[in-house]
């Protein structure tokens, strides 16, 4: 038979109220139930996917742009939102001067580095390999520009936008979810 049993915490009751604004006046004390309640956790739904953040960030053949830089630069985002790069910079020395592959960011007024790989200068051949994978926000005329300084390094990878400036998430192309 169900039991109401009333709780007397002042603890809880300013939670409920910190929680709930508009129940700080209804004046009733907390209750109890030794009835089980199924409770269904609805937030996935709400904020707009039920995919777990491994299958959100997932490359799809749809999604992705690919590129491939050697000694040159190239814009690649400049969507406002939440982008995700991944690939592999191969990097070798050359005799004098350093030989990098980068990435950057600008407003349009300034740039930031945001991720660098370089070798410095040697006589024997050095060879570096790194792979990368990062995710930036850019806002609206924010850019994102890949860089390889020389014949001597590659930079090669994708992105693809996970989010929009909002936060929406922008599902994998083909994933239509259920």
């Amino acid at each position: 038979m169900a039991q109401i049993v009333p709780i007397v915490s002042e603890t809880l009751e300013a939670q409920i109220r910190n929680l709930l604004p508009s129940q700080r006046g209804f004046g009733e004390d907390l209750q109890a139930s030794n009835v089980i309640l199924p409770i269904i956790d609805l937030t996935a739904a709400a904020e707009g996917t039920n995919l777990p953040l491994y299958q959100q960030q997932a490359l799809a053949f749809g999604s992705i742009t690919s590129f491939s830089l050697n000694n040159s630069s190239s814009t690649l985002a400049n969507s406002a939102g939440f982008w995700l790069f991944y690939g592999v910079s191969d990097v070798r020395s050359a005799s004098t001067g350093t030989t990098s592959n980068s990435f950057s960011m600008t407003d349009g007024l300034s740039v930031k580095q945001i991720w660098k790989h370089e070798v410095e200068p040697l006589v024997n051949e050095n060879h570096s390999a790194l792979l990368y994978e990062f995710i930036v926000f850019l806002r609206s005329g924010d850019s994102v520009t890949a860089s390889s300084d020389s014949n001597r390094s590659n930079l090669t990878g994708c992105y693809r936008q996970l989010a929009d400036v909002n936060g929406t998430i922008v599902n994998p192309s083909g994933f239509t979810p259920q």
